[in-house]
């Protein structure tokens, strides 16, 4: 295929894909696993085209470059980057954006197309000054982040955009179903003829969020920056899965200091005491579910150390013997036909960022939509040939502020049988 056939047919299958999203926001749902993974694979395809693209544009590319360095000498460019800027030039690849990062603190000599992010940049060493990711690149790097990873891609994410460095919401302060207590304070009521009315109202808490920066470093060899494509794909890669990683460790286990607030240290985490430590069983399966608040059950998932699995594939109704009973736990392939094992219908989905098996938050259920995240921008990147110029290695460095914490402050008492709170996310001790 020629690069115009290849442009086309990419132009035709992204339009499919913000297609299909249109429909799934207009119907105001969630995609389904199957949807992921069917959008997955298109944007796979796509990246493999770009890919193609790239490499039958690669003599083009060097001859543009060169032109750019010829001209750049006979006129030093400095890095007030807003003179002679023209707005409608872009970068063709996130790698060819990489690779001016790479110039710019190699020889001072600064791409145009590049955007500063002024923060104690000086003229002198232009490797103190970072760079803003392309808009379409970093949209596409934050889509990845969010997509592929079985946890962020559940949360509730909300982007901050203006001056703003955080956000603030109000949520209703509803912490028991008692008559009275709901919605923080409204009250419905049966009233005789010519009786007095009572009025109520709800009842408001605010939600703060304050964005905290997530750092991305990684290393790119002087083989790597002689080719772009090689050079995008690595950093693409390897960005994504570690600040993937890290956002959701954050969303388990954060601790809210200088990070997001996770769901083990949340207030409205419901903790049961396991029947048997160092096991699961089938009646902890069940009183976990007991305790998930039922309106959260459709978007629910079970998370679990894979230290978990051989007691899940045990598991037997009636009896704390895993030998015998019923069979609870059904794994993937065969009879349940899905990615994932399945208990009471919900995916079990295996994580590193559980604890491990005996340890309070071996496995989790959990609605991650009750989860608010938010993100601001694009990614800020900068390069550096200093710290790494003994190996002949230039360090990229990524920011990504983000924060995040549970929607619910506290476990919720249900209208009856108050003995056991009920909430979104749920543990064994």
């Amino acid at each position: 295929m020629t690069i115009q056939e290849l442009e086309k047919k990419r132009t035709e299958l992204y339009t499919q894909l913000m297609d299909k999203k249109k429909i799934i926001e207009a119907e105001k749902r969630s995609p389904t696993q199957e949807e992921r993974d069917e959008a997955n694979k298109v944007l796979d395809e796509i990246h493999g085209m770009t890919a193609d693209i790239e490499g039958a544009a690669l003599e083009e590319r060097i001859a543009n470059t060169d032109k750019l360095m010829k001209e750049s000498k006979r006129e030093p460019v400095r890095p007030d980057v807003k003179r002679g800027v023209d707005e409608t030039r872009h970068f063709r690849s996130f790698g060819e954006q990489l690779i001016s990062a790479y110039r710019a603190a190699v020889s001072g000599v600064v791409d145009p197309r590049l955007t500063y992010r002024a923060s104690g940049m000086t003229e002198a060493v232009p490797g103190d000054g970072g760079f803003l990711v392309q808009t379409d690149f970093s949209a596409e790097l934050l889509r990845r982040i969010y997509e592929t990873n079985a946890v962020v891609s559940r949360v509730r994410r909300i982007p901050v955009s203006g001056n703003a460095n955080g956000l603030k919401m109000n949520a209703v302060a509803e912490s028991s179903r008692a008559n009275g207590s709901r919605w923080g304070g409204i009250l419905a009521y049966w009233l005789a003829e010519a009786g007095t009315k009572t009025a109520s109202a709800p009842k408001f808490r605010q939600i703060e969020l304050s964005l905290k920066k997530l750092i991305g470093l990684c290393y790119a060899s002087d083989e790597l920056l002689e080719d772009s494509v090689a050079l995008e794909a690595v950093i693409r890669e390897g960005f994504n899965e570690e600040i993937g990683f890290r956002l959701q460790d954050s969303i388990i286990n954060g601790t809210g200091a200088g990070m997001p607030l996770g769901i083990m240290t949340s207030g409205a985490l419901v903790t049961l005491t396991r029947n048997t430590a160092s096991h699961v069983y089938a009646e902890d399966i069940i009183g976990m579910w007991s305790r998930l608040y039922a309106p959260c059950r459709p978007n629910s998932a079970w998370f679990i150390n894979q230290d978990v699995e051989p007691e899940l594939h045990k598991m037997g109704l009636e009896t704390k013997t895993p030998i015998a009973g019923a069979l609870v736990y059904m794994p993937p392939g065969g009879l349940s036909q899905a990615p994932y094992g399945t208990l009471m219908g919900r995916p079990v989905i295996p994580i590193e960022v559980c604890q491990t098996m005996g340890t309070s938050g071996d496995i989790i259920l959990a609605d991650l939509s009750q989860y608010i995240m938010i993100d601001k921008g694009g990614l800020q990147s900068a390069s550096s040939i200093h710290f790494k110029f003994t190996t002949d290695e230039t360090a990229f460095r990524f920011v990504f502020r983000v924060d995040g914490q549970p929607w619910w402050s506290t476990a919720l008492v249900p209208f009856k049988g108050t003995s056991n709170t009920l909430s979104p996310f749920v543990v064994l001790s």
